[in-house]
């Protein structure tokens, strides 16, 4: 089990700090997450490279963003977010078709992104349109021997298993996000894990609660303050004999280093009791 941290890269940030202080923290990797598409160059490749050369930090995934409006909401997020509008599908399209690029530039295989809300619906014109559009990336990606991974969340699990199922590359995985599912009101995340586990590719540690408001997604807590069962969702991970990246994430302001190696600790502990004193360490 390998435990990791998101860092965001945009212009002006040292990358090549930002991962000595990832692996000060005692981590191993990360995923980047980039939503500044002017980055996918061949020279902020290089300095990504060597970046992770010369801290010897692993980067897991690169999480892509995309252009235009973005509403984290039950209103204006199914119009907003990812490729399921279809007045932003092409272009974002041609973005995660270039992060792919970028990806291979930097030796990345896997790339992450939210695809939007999902129609539940199977033969809603826009749920066919993002098989369409997602089918054509995964293709693309599938030829530099990529991997694309949903981010839970804006849709059920059976939403997404069948989008998998339907798009059909073989090479679409999950990156589950255990407090997403809960604050987009889809999915217990234990409960997910039977609908999803065989996908998970990687794991975002987030806690939080339903959501009470139906027109905002409910809140996000410091882990395990929240809702999630971290130990069932380890124990659950061991049954499914998950090995890859647990990547913790907390978007809550004021949280530093100290929460990062205090979740870190609990993690290993956790990870420690289901899988053994061995795992929880590096990538």
């Amino acid at each position: 089990m390998k435990i990791g941290v998101i860092i965001g890269y945009h212009c002006g940030v040292n990358l090549a700090d930002q991962f000595q202080q990832a692996r000060d923290l005692g981590l191993d990797g990360c995923q980047l997450n980039i939503w500044d598409r002017s980055l996918y160059t061949d020279e902020q490749a290089c300095i990504v490279r060597q970046a992770a050369a010369q801290t010897g930090l692993e980067i897991s995934a690169l999480w892509a963003g995309w252009s235009g409006p973005a509403e984290w909401n039950f209103t204006g997020g199914p119009a907003t977010l990812g490729l399921v509008p279809p007045a932003y599908r092409g272009i974002r399209l041609q973005e995660l078709l270039a992060a792919s690029e970028f990806a291979a530039k930097i030796g990345v295989s896997d790339m992450i992104t939210h695809v939007g809300f999902l129609p539940e619906t199977p033969d809603d014109p826009n749920y066919n349109g993002v098989v369409v559009a997602l089918r054509h990336l995964a293709s693309v990606m599938k030829t530099r021997g990529q991997y694309f991974l949903f981010e839970t969340g804006q849709e059920t699990p059976v939403t997404l298993l069948r989008a998998i199922q339907d798009i059909g590359t073989g090479n679409l995985f999950v990156n589950y996000d255990t407090a997403n599912l809960l604050l987009y009101g889809k999915a217990n995340p234990v409960d997910g894990l039977k609908v999803l586990g065989r996908y998970v590719r990687a794991l975002h540690a987030k806690d939080g609660f339903y959501p009470t408001d139906p027109h905002e997604l409910g809140q996000e807590a410091p882990i395990p303050e929240g809702e999630v069962d971290f130990p069932a969702v380890i124990a659950s991970l061991k049954a499914l004999d998950f090995r890859g990246s647990i990547i913790i994430e907390c978007e809550l302001s004021g949280t530093e280093n100290d929460y990062i190696l205090k979740t870190k600790e609990y993690l290993e502990r956790l990870i420690s009791e289901a899988y053994g004193k061995s795992a929880g360490r590096g990538f």
